[in-house]
């Protein structure tokens, strides 16, 4: 059995001085305004827009994040619909054998430390439901069946495609005190590699 921690990768880097120009180039178009576009006017405009709402701008630019997290965590990560989204089968991926080794891996949760009596069952139970799918898989279950007793702890990958709206969306929701500590824990991590890249565009949100 193996616990790992969560994990946010940005899949492609991109320029983001020219996504900067795009955006204020495709907003532009809105106020007929092209004309005010200079090398270093993309900033300002790009907030001012955020500020009155107009968002819809920053829908023409796009970014893809590889999520490593369990599987709780996707179930609300997918209710996010503007989002394009491909997720590692527990149907069709055999942790029996092969690439894995006969071993199942599962994600930390973030709000136990590893002395306390919580993590210390959640920690006996991961290893039992390893047990007994290993067994179940060595008695002739097929993958799609064993992975009925797997838990929402099950690591799990995905790979997401949002446009910079909804990315400010999920990120106001996802990132707020309310929400569920892992999916907070994930949120977090996309903010900050975003607001690295693209502050005009996230550093308001401030979560």
């Amino acid at each position: 059995m193996k616990i790992i921690e969560p994990s946010v990768e940005l899949v492609e880097d991109f320029d983001a001085a020219a996504v900067m120009q795009k955006l204020e180039r495709a907003g532009r178009v809105c106020y007929k305004s092209e004309g005010n576009i200079k090398a270093d006017s993309a900033e300002k405009f790009i907030r001012g827009i955020i500020k009155r709402g107009h968002e819809s701008v920053i829908e023409h630019a796009t970014v893809s994040f590889k999520i490593v997290c369990d599987r709780g965590v996707t179930h609300e990560l997918v209710r996010h619909r503007l989002a394009s989204y491909s997720q590692e089968s527990s149907r069709f991926c055999d942790y029996s054998a092969g690439k894995f080794g006969g071993e199942l891996t599962f994600i930390k949760p973030c709000f136990w430390t590893d002395d306390d009596e919580n993590f210390q069952l959640w920690k006996a139970t991961m290893a039992q439901l390893e047990k007994t799918y290993l067994a179940m898989r060595a008695a002739g279950a097929r993958p799609e069946e064993a992975r009925s007793i797997l838990p929402n702890s099950l690591k799990t990958e995905i790979f997401v495609t949002m446009n910079l709206r909804e990315l400010r969306h999920f990120l106001k929701l996802r990132t707020a005190k309310a929400a569920h500590p892992q999916m907070r824990e994930v949120a977090l991590k996309i903010y900050q590699i975003l607001v690295d890249k693209l502050p005009a565009v996230f550093d308001d949100l401030q979560p």
